[in-house]
């Protein structure tokens, strides 16, 4: 089965220092670029991360500091990377969660200019997690009958989760072969940003998803506490949360300068 695309769809891994999408970076990204009507190609990059690679990450994925020790910086590859997913849909294993917002915090750090609201993005382990509730590794034995002898390889997960999504729409007739509806499918809670500080009440509306706000409007909170915009431009929130809560300011002083 090839899948029903308008558009390109990049299936993407990301290999990094650890977990914290805030403070973490990328040590190897690896992107799967796949085209209407079946093209394909692919680039995987080492990274250096401007900062030590922790033991017990180095434990799970096997790249060391010295294996990054002359690689390009992410800032020096954001421009390529950018250019190969900014007319397509996105893909992965647990993107939605991790790959994504990391991904935004490095463009962001590396000064790219980037709109990820017009793209898609796929989850393949939510859809897998619906169906079956297991790991890509057991989901690529279980839909593909095949061993992923070379798991937290970037290369490998990004190979594995494409074939991985492929045979989930041969498997289940039920799942539509259409980049909106998998989107859909894949989401968890819808977030106005990627890390999920930020939610949407029914109405659309932006809401706090924590702290002593959370449920409240972020508009009304910004009105009745002024200073806590400032606070939490200051603090450790990611930076793509922070760029959220300065367009809706800005948004909210536009429209009283047009009243």
């Amino acid at each position: 089965m090839d899948l029903n695309l308008t558009k390109p769809i990049c299936f993407f891994d990301l290999e990094t220092t650890g977990v914290n999408v805030a403070q973490d970076r990328i040590v190897e990204i690896s992107i799967l670029k796949v085209f209407p009507g079946g093209n394909k190609e692919s680039v995987t990059w080492r990274v250096n991360p401007e900062m030590p690679i922790p033991a017990q990450t180095t434990a799970i994925h096997g790249i060391t500091d010295d294996m990054v020790a002359d690689a390009p910086t992410f800032k020096t590859l954001a421009p390529k990377v950018y250019a190969i997913i900014k007319d397509s849909d996105l893909a992965g294993f647990n993107s939605n969660r991790f790959d994504i917002p990391l991904l935004a915090e490095e463009l962001l750090r590396a000064d790219v200019d980037f709109d990820l609201k017009k793209m898609r993005a796929v989850d393949v382990q939510t859809i897998f997690h619906k169906m079956e509730k297991r790991t890509l590794t057991a989901a690529y034995k279980f839909y593909c009958q095949k061993d992923l002898t070379d798991a937290h390889s970037a290369e490998a997960d990004t190979l594995a989760t494409y074939e991985v999504l492929l045979a989930q729409l041969d498997r289940y007739p039920e799942l539509e072969n259409d980049m909106e509806y998998l989107a859909h499918f894949s989401a968890h809670k819808r977030f106005a940003d990627f890390a999920g500080f930020i939610h949407f009440d029914e109405s659309g509306r932006e809401i706090f998803g924590f702290g002593k706000h959370k449920g409240v409007l972020v508009d009304t909170v910004l009105d009745q506490e002024p200073g806590y915009f400032g606070w939490l431009l200051n603090a450790e929130f990611p930076l793509y949360t922070k760029k959220v809560l300065t367009q809706i300011k800005l948004r909210k002083l536009n429209t009283k300068g047009a009243l």
